[in-house]
C-alpha cells in the first residue's frame, strides 16, 4: 500500500455541452481509487490540495505515476512532492501502457459512469461518481486481487497474520 499511486485526467461534457474534467488517484497496490475531483477547471493547486487530503488521511505514497499534462509538471507539484519526499515518475510521451493501472481504470469509469449518464450539473457527476466509487472499492471483487474488493485487499495485506495458535 502506499508504494506507487497513479494519475491521470480525464473530459467530458454536461448534457448541455459545458465542458468538465475528473482528476483520478489509484493505488497500484490494490487498484483502490483514492479520489476522483469533478470540476470545470482542476489547476496544478487543487491537484496538490487534493492528494494532501489523500496523504493526511491514507498517508503519502513512495512515488507517483504520471503523464507530462501541464498541471502535472507544476512547481506547485514538484514542491509538494519534494517537501514529502514523494517520487514523481513521469511517463514517456505517448506511452498511456507505462500508467496501465490508471488507464485501465479510466476505461472502467469512462464505461460506467461518463459514457453511461447524461449529466445536467456538476454536482449529479459528482453525486453519480461517490456512490459508484464506493461499489467499486467496497464491493466489487477485482479478478486480479483474487476476487476480493480492493477494500478487502487492502485489509487483508495490512493487517498482521494471526497464527492458529492465537486462537486455541
Amino acid at each position: 500500500m502506499n508504494q506507487t499511486w497513479s494519475i491521470d485526467f480525464m473530459n467530458d461534457a454536461l448534457s448541455g455541452g459545458r465542458r468538465f474534467r475528473t482528476f483520478n488517484v489509484v493505488d497500484d497496490f490494490n487498484r483502490e481509487i483514492l479520489a476522483i475531483e469533478i470540476d470545470l477547471n482542476l489547476p496544478a493547486q487543487r491537484i496538490v490540495r487534493v492528494l494532501e487530503r489523500v496523504g493526511i488521511s491514507r498517508g503519502y505514497p513512495a512515488m507517483i505515476r504520471l503523464d507530462n499534462g501541464p498541471e502535472l509538471i507544476s512547481l506547485a507539484l514538484a514542491e509538494w512532492a519534494e517537501q514529502r519526499n514523494v517520487s514523481l515518475e513521469f511517463i514517456k510521451p505517448g506511452t498511456p501502457t507505462q500508467n496501465a493501472y490508471i488507464e485501465r481504470f479510466n476505461k472502467t469509469y469512462r464505461n460506467e459512469v461518463l459514457d453511461f449518464y447524461l449529466f445536467r450539473t456538476l454536482q449529479e457527476v459528482r453525486d453519480i461518481t461517490e456512490k459508484w466509487l464506493d461499489e467499486y472499492n467496497q464491493e466489487r471483487p477485482h479478478e486480479s486481487l483474487g476476487n476480493l474488493t480492493p477494500e478487502e485487499y487492502r485489509i487483508t495485506r495490512s493487517s498482521p497474520m494471526i497464527s492458529k495458535s492465537a486462537w486455541l
